[in-house]
């Protein structure tokens, strides 16, 4: 390796170095506030980096990883969610039993193979990246460990993922029967070569079919409710963007770089799934009185409207398009999901371990605390696409480039499923501006002024950038611009 090399891979080695160095303070000095403040300065000094290592970029450093503008993007979006999750998670773990340090050592783990997973142009990185993340999830969704809840959770999300990762694997090894090679470019010109090749559809469909379990596609959506429901509330946060994030990057250059949906019969299965997606995850969000679980199954449709981009990239004729409209939808689906879980966090009583999760819990909220339940309403009506929000400018964009691709179909299913999420989103808000029957309004428990002006900083993103965009949208072209150069 070159001393460029070195440069490029500056952000992901201080992330390494801020592990490393969080393991060796907990191992001498135990101490929660300690553990996590070393956590969330080993983040900022990543993302200090960040433009030091962009005048190396773009650069193949060994044929695993792809060091490009694309994958500096996603470790910034990476490293800011999981500064706003170690933020979140210091007073809620605060009144938890047990040792927490370790809780931000897995944080920082999960979100160095979420990063390693946005370089990724090898199956085999693929496998290493999805690995160091899952296993970080499952015990931080677990992790606190005096309630069955938690539990219950993780043990659900082990025995799943762990079979949509031999689902994926299995893919791979089909794959390479087809191709002798794992690299993407390699696999990319040998589908191209052999298009009705079974072992290379098999193949691609099973590896997509672990992709869409990941990324809660329907029909493997199920788990998702019931994780996001048992888990803390910081690591369902978590969980929604970061972990879906980083395999929705990997899904975009492996497609775009495969050609992977020029393929009839994948395309049809795929655009159908997303259909499902929009419509089935809006409507079973209807019948929810659990706030975790409606925002579970949004999440669910919001990586269906997610699915256009996809689609955009692998088959409707422009790649530059479709990812400059995934980037932006994962950075407005970001911001808005960590502030609604954020509030989920900061209102929760972390001692009892008694999370307020019910619709019901946050009535008369714009009595009591005005200023979040108006933070939190800006975050569900930008999950909705209302103008003058971020969420807005992100769904146009899809659709823009849906009427590009002439994905008509597709588009009607993003209208008609953003029109069902209206209704379960406004009747949270709703709820919030009444005060609940015979009772005082809700107040929150102990105030933090670190996660109440954490959530402050992600609402007013979400409200200048969706009233003046245009520097988010400079940054994204320049990423898109290097993708893949």
């Amino acid at each position: 390796m070159t001393a460029l090399d070195y440069q490029a891979l500056l952000p992901y080695l201080v992330l390494t170095g801020a592990l490393v160095s969080a393991l060796l303070v907990v191992s001498f000095k135990r101490g929660h506030a300690l553990a996590a403040s070393v956590t969330v300065v080993g983040l900022l000094a990543s993302l200090a980096v960040v433009p030091s290592s962009l005048s190396a970029l773009p650069r193949t450093v060994t044929p695993l990883v792809r060091l490009d503008d694309y994958a500096a993007y996603l470790f910034v979006l990476f490293a800011v969610a999981a500064i706003v999750t170690a933020l979140l998670s210091h007073r809620y773990l605060r009144g938890r039993r047990g040792e927490l340090e370790e809780y931000y050592l897995l944080l920082l783990g999960a979100t160095l193979g979420a990063a390693a997973l946005a370089t990724a142009v090898h199956f085999g990185t693929v496998l290493l990246g999805l690995e160091i993340l899952s296993i970080c999830l499952y015990t931080l969704i677990g992790y606190p460990e005096e309630h069955h809840a938690p539990l219950e959770s993780a043990l659900k999300y082990l025995v799943l993922s762990g079979v949509a990762s031999t689902t994926m694997l299995f893919g791979m090894a089909l794959i390479y029967i087809a191709t002798g090679a794992l690299d993407f470019e390699s696999v990319g010109n040998a589908l191209a070569a052999s298009q009705q090749n079974a072992y290379l559809l098999v193949g691609h469909g099973l590896f997509l079919a672990g992709i869409a379990f990941k990324i809660s596609l329907v029909p493997l959506h199920m788990w998702t409710p019931d994780v996001y429901q048992g888990a803390p509330a910081p690591v369902s946060g978590y969980l929604a963007t970061v972990s879906k994030g980083a395999v929705v990057a990997v899904a975009l250059r492996y497609v775009a770089t495969t050609d992977a949906l020029e393929s009839g019969p994948l395309l049809t299965a795929i655009s159908a799934v997303a259909v499902l997606t929009m419509v089935i995850g809006n409507l079973l969000a209807l019948l929810q009185t659990n706030l975790k679980r409606i925002l579970a199954y949004s999440s669910i449709a919001h990586f269906g409207y997610l699915l256009i981009a996809l689609v955009v990239v692998g088959a409707a004729g422009d790649p530059a398009l479709g990812i400059e409209a995934a980037l932006v939808y994962l950075t407005a689906y970001f911001a808005m999901t960590l502030a609604a879980f954020g509030i989920v966090t900061i209102s929760s009583d972390a001692e009892d371990g008694r999370e307020m999760d019910r619709v019901e819990d946050y009535a008369g909220l714009f009595w009591s605390r005005p200023a979040v339940a108006f933070g939190f309403t800006i975050a569900l009506l930008s999950l909705a696409g209302i103008p003058l929000t971020l969420g807005f400018i992100a769904k146009f964009y899809l659709f823009t480039a849906g009427i590009a691709g002439t994905l008509w179909m597709l588009l009607w299913a993003l209208i008609i499923g953003s029109g069902i999420g209206l209704f379960y989103y406004l009747r949270v808000v709703f709820v919030m501006t009444r005060p609940p029957d015979g009772l005082e309004p809700v107040t929150m428990h102990s105030r933090t002024r670190t996660g109440e002006s954490t959530i402050a900083v992600l609402v007013v993103i979400l409200i200048a950038f969706g009233v003046y965009p245009t520097p988010l949208i400079d940054v994204v072209r320049d990423a898109v611009a290097a993708f893949g150069g």
